[in-house]
């Protein structure tokens, strides 16, 4: 990861804080890139690499009201479907991009999805995913304790659930029916879409204490979805859950010296993971010899500033990107 030539940087006009890989598989890596700006107005920008000459282009920029918590693009691995991303902030949105002969995408807003119809004010979402196995599906998390499942061949809620006790902050889908939910009273829960009546507690921060710490990251291994990572708020850590054995982590990941704040499994292997903190560090771990202890990362790679971001593509599995301060970089691995 140190080889310059197998580094890619790309320079925004503002602090990126989204930040989304297209999934489609060709040649190229189209990213959309949101920004942190302390206004209403902010930006989200569609940029675009040809790894074959190093060069990015720039092919659109829109208007996001509030910065985007999360980017993602439509789960596309064949390349048949609409180009979309969709985005959260202060509702759910889902962009059109159209490429054109002249070069520059067009983007246009397909969806706006808003479940509060009886008020003019909204809980702020914090996070979303987008379901692999059914595209038209996406799960939303609120501060409001709710998640919601949307069906965006409807534009309607399938089902809205209170989902925690206070605040959601993350949510992730194991597979077509399964989600998990992370939140500030410190559990992670199991959802089946199948069966709402109830849900399932796999782990809590401090059990059987006072000490709870709000868990702030949920990501789930698509290749051995009987693991699942999460981070707490203001760790340096990151927990490995085998959902086989609950309560208890499989394993804690500490090399970081600051505060986490993205983890992403590697979409082609199952015992990958990578972390990035404030440290201003990625590093990619082995999950391999479970249960024994993982004690250092394999790959650490050094950042010029704190990491906030962090995508490993689904296309293009040899890469992993990173976003600090304005910039993104995309790094072989």
């Amino acid at each position: 990861m140190t080889d310059k030539k197998e580094i890619h940087t790309y320079q925004a006009e503002w602090n990126i804080y989204g930040m989304g890989i297209s999934e489609k598989p060709d040649s190229c890596f189209r990213f959309a890139l949101g920004s942190f700006i302390e206004d209403y107005a902010n930006k989200i920008e569609i940029v675009q690499l040809d790894i074959d000459t190093g060069t990015f282009t720039k092919k659109a920029m829109v208007d996001h009201p509030y910065p985007s918590t999360k980017i993602m693009w439509i789960p596309d691995r064949q390349g048949t479907l609409p180009d979309l991303f969709a985005t959260t902030g202060d509702y759910l949105r889902v962009w059109a991009v159209t490429d054109t002969a002249k070069g520059p995408c067009e983007v246009n807003l397909r969806q706006f999805l808003n479940n509060n119809k009886n008020s003019e004010y909204c809980a702020p979402l914090t996070a979303f995913d987008w379901n692999d196995a059914d595209p038209n599906i996406i799960g939303t998390a609120s501060i409001d304790t709710t998640c919601t499942i949307w069906d965006l061949s409807t534009g309607q809620a399938k089902t809205q659930l209170i989902a925690h006790d206070k605040e959601v902050y993350d949510i992730a889908f194991a597979s077509r029916s399964v989600f998990g939910s992370v939140g500030a009273e410190g559990s992670v829960r199991l959802f089946d879409l199948r069966s709402l009546e109830h849900s399932t507690i796999i782990y809590e921060t401090g059990q059987g204490t006072d000490s709870q710490k709000p868990l702030l990251r949920l990501a789930w291994n698509k290749s051995d979805p009987n693991f699942i990572a999460t981070v707490p708020l203001d760790s340096d850590e990151v927990i490995v859950l085998d959902i086989r054995v609950p309560t208890v982590p499989v394993a804690l990941l500490s090399a970081h010296d600051a505060s986490i704040n993205s983890i992403s499994w590697a979409p082609h292997s199952e015992c990958h993971i990578c972390s990035a903190a404030d440290d201003s560090m990625a590093l990619i771990w082995d999950l391999m010899a479970l249960p024994k202890s993982i004690d250092e990362p394999i790959l650490v790679y050094n950042a010029p500033a704190p990491v906030n971001q962090l995508q490993w593509s689904k296309a293009h599995t040899d890469w992993v990107a990173i976003a600090y301060a304005d910039s993104m970089q995309l790094l072989r691995v």
